[in-house]
């Protein structure tokens, strides 16, 4: 019954979320050339309040829960588990006030109104997942601009989305690299629960009344640490606030 209601709520769900891209896609380029990064920045994070509000009508909500205090100041690099595209948005809004950098797929960086200029032009990192060579050079790049500006990073190093929330082993490579290029970041692992069940049906229809939880955990300094032993600490403490899955 719930999926059968859900057909004509994912259809009004989509039309508005197509509708708020491509709304916020020219408000972006004018925020860009009057503001610089600062006002598109705060563009940026209106979208995504507006694009998790477009969940309402399939009675979804969304959460976060910080563990412990995150003042601002550090470079932090957020590295959390990846269950569905409803992950971005509230990492975005959520996260906005650490001017958060995300690493995505190459192929996010054309076609879809919004979301592609703002990884343009937002200095976020798109990159060639089936080109390890090109992908860490322009992680390298990317890390460099982090820190020589003060910005922080969220990266999925499970690499793709799991559709059953069942959680991926990281992947090390890239987070070394940025490792290097921000030596003085802080690693803040970071859990999302329950935004697979978005996805329950596959693409359409959408999951309905479900609450996406994000919760911060306690940041790890990496200056002086072995890179994949707290690359592996990180994904324990991720891993283990996952509280439901398909199987």
């Amino acid at each position: 019954m719930q999926k059968i209601i859900s057909y004509p709520l994912s259809v009004i769900h989509l039309i508005l979320f197509f509708l708020v891209l491509l709304i916020f896609h020219p408000i972006q380029l004018i925020c860009y050339k009057l503001g610089g990064h600062k006002l598109h920045q705060q563009s940026v994070a209106l979208l995504n309040w507006f694009l998790m509000g477009t969940q309402l009508v399939l009675f979804n909500r969304f959460s976060i829960n910080y563990k412990t205090d995150l003042p601002v100041g550090p470079s932090y690099i957020f590295v959390s588990n990846h269950q569905s595209m409803f992950d971005i948005p509230p990492l975005i809004y959520y996260l906005r006030k650490y001017y958060p950098k995300f690493v995505a797929k190459k192929e996010l960086a054309k076609g879809i109104p919004s979301i592609s200029l703002n990884l343009r032009i937002g200095e976020n990192c798109a990159i060639d997942r089936k080109n390890p060579k090109e992908a860490v050079v322009a992680l390298s790049k990317f890390a460099k601009n982090v820190h020589e500006k003060n910005r922080s990073v969220v990266i999925f190093p499970e690499g793709t989305r799991s559709r059953t929330g069942v959680p991926k082993p990281f992947q090390v490579r890239g987070l070394q690299t940025i490792f290097k290029y921000v030596p003085d970041a802080v690693i803040v692992p970071v859990t999302v629960n329950n935004s697979w069940k978005v996805d329950r049906y596959g693409k359409f229809p959408f999951g309905m009344g479900n609450h996406i939880k994000v919760t911060i955990h306690e940041p790890m300094p990496i200056a002086g640490k072995d890179p994949i032993e707290i690359i592996q600490t990180a994904q324990s403490v991720v891993h283990n606030s996952i509280t439901s899955t398909a199987f």
